[in-house]
């Protein structure tokens, strides 16, 4: 049993749901396309439109615009983050098995489940770049995904990024993070986009160039907790599964309240906000899309999507993928 050792970290003051970040009903009027489980926590898309995703129960399925439901594979364990690989080919950040290769023809396969002998318990999302290799999460070396609140809570940096190379080789990106959640690699693919969920952040890591090995602060103090990541057409995409919440900040610099929360039982333990967040910055970090649902019908955003004029957004815990239509 991990014993838990909570760190105190003072956040700054959550911005407020107004001017550029206004509180808006926008991703109401998405299309919501039925799942056969719950939580696709993760979205690609194929050339047709179809959605394919991974549920909480481990299966992954495709999921057509006309209602049309393909299971593809069970992977075993939870999927997470979900990527195109190659042609008919996805890599999966299966939370609980590590990295995962799974053909649109159902064979599953392992790619990477350790390093330097240690499994990997919190596998959480990718970017393919295009010579083969997939830069990956991972969450915490504590706390596995069925306990990601306790990693919150305790605030220890345990997070890292890897990239794992066509040959199978691994290496370390960056560590020292405080829940490494997504990751998606700029258009050029010099550098590498990484939220920071537990100190709402999102950092650039250099990939290339004279500032290769670098990493600086791309977004800080933002007004959610920051999950997937996508880049498209010079657009980062943030997803916030949840907006700021007063009683978290309140206990992130006060270790005896944290200790009080976590020895909770589950139902009085804080919980995502139903109201969907999912926002669009260029690459100077200018806000471009802010994209909400504060009626809580599209919520729980951990990831969304671009593809042909759509963003197809994922969630945690509904039984839907949400489908809207950029104006």
């Amino acid at each position: 049993m991990t014993t838990f050792r909570p760190q105190s970290w003072q956040p700054l003051p959550a911005p407020p749901l107004t001017g550029e970040l206004e509180k808006n009903d926008v991703l109401a009027s998405a299309e919501l396309w039925p799942t056969p489980g719950l939580g696709p926590e993760d979205v690609v898309v194929e050339a047709d439109g179809s959605a394919i995703a991974g549920l909480e129960d481990g299966r992954i399925v495709r999921v057509a615009s006309s209602g049309a439901i393909d299971e593809i594979a069970n992977v075993g364990g939870r999927p997470l983050g979900i990527e195109w690989l190659d042609d008919g080919v996805l890599v999966v950040c299966n939370a609980d098995l590590g990295l995962q290769r799974v053909t649109l023809s159902g064979e599953v396969s392992p790619i990477v489940r350790e390093f330097d002998g240690v499994d990997f318990i919190f596998t959480n999302n990718a970017a393919v770049a295009d010579d083969g290799t997939i830069y990956f999460s991972d969450s915490s070396t504590r706390w596995t995904f069925g306990e990601y609140l306790a990693d919150l809570l305790e605030g220890q940096p345990t997070g890292r990024v890897f990239a794992v190379t066509p040959d199978g080789s691994v290496a370390l990106v960056t560590d020292g993070l405080h829940f490494a959640n997504g990751v998606a690699l700029d258009e050029k693919q010099e550098s590498l986009f990484i939220a920071e969920t537990g100190t709402y952040r999102v950092h650039r890591h250099w990939l290339t160039g004279e500032r290769s090995g670098e990493t600086e602060l791309f977004l800080d103090n933002v007004a959610g907790f920051p999950d997937n990541l996508t880049f498209t057409d010079g657009i980062l995409w943030v997803s916030m599964a949840s907006p700021r919440q007063r009683i978290v900040d309140l206990m992130l610099p006060r270790p005896w309240m944290r200790r009080l929360t976590y020895r909770m039982p589950d139902r009085l333990k804080p919980e995502p906000l139903k109201h969907g967040i999912v926002l669009g910055y260029d690459t100077e970090g200018r806000l471009v899309h802010n994209l909400q649902d504060s009626s809580g019908r599209v919520a729980i955003t951990t990831s969304a999507r671009f593809h042909d004029g759509r963003l197809y957004i994922g969630n945690l815990s509904e039984p839907h993928i949400a489908v809207y239509e950029l104006p």
